[in-house]
């Protein structure tokens, strides 16, 4: 079957080269322009602050807060923080970089991997909401439909390992030797080189599953199929064909919030990327986000109602 799919791809790319060219032009505009100065200064920030230890500064004002929303460690509140703020895949790039370097534990990285990697919110409210569906006024509790299944997820499945080790630190990492943080150009250098590292692989998945995408919209099948076939395998190809589907604001509402809850195959296939040489499980994150795209579905559902849409 894999082998099928490729020789279909690559018939695509020789029968349609206009048509595969514009797509991968359209996947590296949108990297270039969308994706690269949004997420590399975040990056390379957390890139410094993880190598230099600065970032147990850091973990000293935010996670006192933040575990008071979820039983996290020091570490996984920072790993939570970046997560939702900063937007995928910084969360599950984070994750894997401290779980490498010990500090924090195998059972905490697999329930941050899984709940952190979220559409930034930024790319929420502007591009989804204000740009392309024109609800700008549903920003609120559009974020909160989003995250809050994840939380939700996160602090049963944390609570739980906490109350099963009847030692709320035995959860947490184990302290690592106190080491003196340090700040020199060998570290800022290597985060920038990281830093460039990871979001020209993350190019190149976005313009691979833009071709796919655009390869999708020429099959023989229903309209209504390829759009959601198209939002599952890249979500701002997807999206960006809801205003002019002809459906329904409540239904394009509704595959929006699916879509950024999943985070289509394209995301999938990056956050592998940033999991590669860690035992973290793919299958576990698609079966979890499969389920979160689900619950944030029918609560789509009941907002499009309550909102007349």
């Amino acid at each position: 079957m894999i082998f099928l799919c490729l020789l279909l791809f690559i018939s695509y790319i020789l029968t349609a080269p206009k048509d595969a060219v514009n797509a991968a032009s359209v996947g590296l505009v949108l990297w270039y322009t969308r994706v690269l100065p949004t997420l590399l200064p975040f990056v390379i920030l957390s890139n410094i602050l993880m190598d230099s230890n600065y970032l147990q500064y850091l973990n000293k004002i935010t996670a006192p807060l933040v575990s008071r929303l979820i039983p996290v460690s020091d570490n996984g509140a920072f790993v939570l923080l970046s997560g939702f703020l900063f937007g995928f895949p910084i969360g599950s790039k984070n994750c894997a970089a401290l779980l490498a370097s010990g500090k924090i534990t195998r059972r905490e990285a697999d329930v941050l991997f899984i709940i952190t990697n979220n559409i930034s919110p930024v790319f929420v409210t502007s591009f989804i909401l204000y740009t392309q569906l024109k609800l700008s006024h549903l920003s609120a509790v559009t974020l909160l439909i989003l995250y809050f299944p994840a939380l939700l997820l996160g602090s049963i499945l944390l609570s739980t390992d906490a109350r099963r080790t009847k030692d709320r630190t035995a959860f947490h990492a184990q302290k690592q030797p106190a080491s003196g943080s340090q700040m020199n150009f060998k570290i800022i250098d290597t985060g920038i080189m990281d830093g460039f590292e990871t979001l020209t692989r993350l190019g190149g998945y976005i313009m691979l599953f833009s071709m796919i995408a655009s390869l999708l919209q020429k099959l023989p099948v229903p309209h209504i199929l390829t759009l959601i076939l198209t939002g599952m395998v890249e979500i701002t190809n997807g999206i960006a064909m809801l205003p002019d589907s002809g459906l329904p604001q409540s239904v394009q509402y509704v595959l929006a919030v699916v879509y950024t809850a999943f985070g289509g195959l394209s995301g999938i296939a990056q956050t592998s990327s940033m999991i590669r040489d860690t035992p973290l499980s793919i299958k576990h994150y698609c079966i979890a986000k499969l389920l979160l795209a689900a619950c944030c579905g029918l609560l789509a559902c009941l907002v499009s109602q309550i909102f007349h849409l």
